[in-house]
């Protein structure tokens, strides 16, 4: 635990913020593991197996080994429930051929486990502006198959989302959004938003908030 500075121990209200557990100040990887019960959640096609995509080196771009998204498999609320996360701070959260891979597939064997008993339900934390330009036409194609994965899913278990960051859900990945079974939307505000996403669950700031809205809509 982090020593509290003297200048906020003296004031209860800087005590409070210093202490929050906030949502979205946690990347990807964090959102994910914080949503899940504890010790629960294992991770998928993770950094150590270096699915990295193989467009963006040779346009001068780093890539990352989780190619900015994580699957992680788990509880929540003691129901099996698979969370995919976007890494918004990778590449602004785009869509490339390798993290839609991950999504879909993902989502279609959710919905194969669902077909012979064995119900899981999604999380979707999106962090996106959509389709990775610098992948062209994988890029939307990657965003048609999570489209088709999820589909299949939301017919059989619920398929949440959660915009809780700064970027939102833009592009070919806001159709995403507008498809899933309910939505959690942190900061929303003004009559066209809110028309935007029907079937809203409120409170997204705090893990805690978010987890509880999120086990509501599940369950």
């Amino acid at each position: 635990m982090r020593d509290i500075p003297a200048s906020v121990a003296e004031r209860p209200e800087l005590q409070a913020l210093w202490h929050r557990h906030s949502f979205v100040e946690l990347d990807a990887r964090a959102r994910a593991f914080s949503l899940l019960d504890e010790d629960t959640g294992q991770e998928y096609c993770d950094p150590f197996d270096r699915i990295e995509s193989p467009w963006l080196e040779p346009q001068g771009l780093a890539p990352e080994s989780d190619d900015g998204l994580v699957v992680v498999k788990g509880l929540l609320a003691g129901e099996p429930c698979v969370v995919i996360g976007i890494e918004g701070a990778f590449q602004g959260g785009s869509i490339g051929e390798v993290s839609g891979a991950k999504a879909a597939c993902a989502l279609q064997l959710a919905a194969r486990d669902a077909r012979t008993g064995q119900p899981i339900s999604a999380v979707l934390l999106l962090e996106t502006g959509g389709v990775r330009l610098q992948e062209g036409t994988l890029g939307l194609n990657a965003v048609a198959e999570i489209l088709s994965a999820l589909l299949e899913l939301r017919g059989m278990r619920p398929v949440i989302g959660v915009v809780a960051g700064p970027l939102g859900s833009y592009g070919g990945m806001s159709i995403v959004a507008d498809l899933c079974t309910r939505m959690a939307v942190r900061g929303i505000s003004g009559a066209r938003r809110r028309a935007r996403v029907p079937h809203r669950v409120r409170g997204c700031q705090s893990s805690g908030e978010c987890t509880a809205g999120v086990s509501r809509a599940v369950s």
